[in-house]
């Protein structure tokens, strides 16, 4: 509110004083007034991070989009005046010809004159569906994909219910979330886009507190989903542990909000395996067409490396263990086809097979 009021009243006011009653107010101050006052150009960059998008309107307070009145005045303009009625006219008659002329028109609002439910009467038809859909057969349920028959939320559900929840992991220490290094910030990708690594095999689902678990991810996204960025996952070893279903998988969605699908440049899964595949497919048809189409899948990790250059990227120790194993594997499938040539090759005396005398390579004729 202060920067907003100095922003109008800059050549009025000589200076602002703020009063604290103890050091460690002081000390608070002290981190927190270069975000809202950058003196330089690495505060102006410290601020673009750790300052949230919405810092309110132009007096800075907070935006509800609930709260908002739909009154606009009367636009100001020189409008002529209407004919007046013939003077045989009964006044019922006068009536109905101002209201058919077009004299009304210019001062109607198509915004105001919609009919907007009451956001409580909103919240309570949306738990009647609730109910309804946990009450009846769910299929997906059934197949153990979890609750996917909920309603489907506006976008000022969305954002009500993303804001709530941004609110409440701003004010809580998830250090012990962020620890477990299950997603964290990479650099950026090979377009400019920044980049969030995701580590599967670091959910541990057993001793993992899931709703503070969104809390963390609520708060490490919300720097990223306000502009175009990437997405890589990494799910080497990560089919040991137990996952989430797909109805968890639809409530961060919607918590999350809509600027995350339209921002959403692309997710980059690396060692996928069929089960993953099967899961991601089912997300298309089940959960969201427009997000998980983005999905691009990597079996190598130099394959990756054409989306996100290695130094962008901070890579788990075993990561390149499996990737080196699957390497390993590749080339021993090779060697040993090789060695099924050599074999046919002294047997039968080499029919329909051709040796490259410089490499040695087996392969059959054509």
């Amino acid at each position: 509110t202060v920067r907003r009021f100095l922003e109008k009243q800059k050549d009025k006011i000589t200076a602002v004083v703020f009063c604290t009653t103890t050091s460690t107010d002081t000390e608070i101050y002290k981190r927190l007034l270069p975000l809202y006052f950058p003196r330089d150009k690495h505060e102006e960059e410290v601020a673009i991070s750790k300052l949230p998008a919405d810092v309110g309107d132009e007096n800075g307070e907070t935006i509800i989009d609930e709260r908002k009145i739909r009154i606009k005045p009367l636009p100001k303009k020189n409008i002529p005046r209407p004919p007046q009625p013939p003077a045989d006219l009964p006044v019922s008659d006068v009536g109905l010809v101002r209201r058919n002329s077009s004299y009304l028109d210019s001062y109607l609002d198509p915004a105001f004159m919609s009919l907007i439910k009451d956001p409580d009467e909103r919240r309570k038809e949306q738990w009647e569906k609730s109910a309804q859909a946990q009450s009846g057969w769910n299929c997906a349920k059934m197949l153990g994909f979890g609750d996917l028959g909920g309603p489907p939320l506006s976008a000022a559900e969305e954002y009500s219910l993303h804001s709530r929840y941004l609110a409440k992991a701003n004010s809580l220490n998830l250090s012990e979330i962020a620890e477990m290094k299950i997603v964290y910030r990479g650099g950026v990708d090979s377009e400019g886009h920044p980049v969030m690594v995701v580590v599967g095999a670091h959910f541990l689902l057993r001793c993992l507190d899931l709703e503070r678990f969104v809390l963390h991810v609520i708060k490490e996204f919300e720097p990223l989903i306000q502009k175009p960025y990437t997405i890589v996952y990494f799910h080497s070893a990560a089919s040991l542990q137990l996952q989430p279903n797909m109805g968890w998988i639809r409530r961060l969605q919607q918590i999350l909000g809509r600027k995350h699908q339209r921002n959403l440049h692309a997710i980059y899964v690396l060692h996928p395996n069929f089960h993953l595949k099967t899961t991601i497919f089912a997300l298309q048809v089940f959960v969201d067409n427009v997000t998980w189409k983005k999905v691009v899948y990597v079996d190598r990790l130099l394959q990756l490396f054409r989306y996100v250059p290695r130094e962008q990227l901070t890579i788990p120790d075993f990561v390149f263990q499996l990737s080196f194993l699957l390497l390993l594997q590749f080339y021993s499938s090779i060697f040993d086809r090789q060695s099924e040539l050599w074999h046919d090759l002294e047997v039968n005396g080499g029919k329909g097979l051709i040796v490259d005398p410089r490499t040695k390579y087996v392969y059959h004729r054509p």
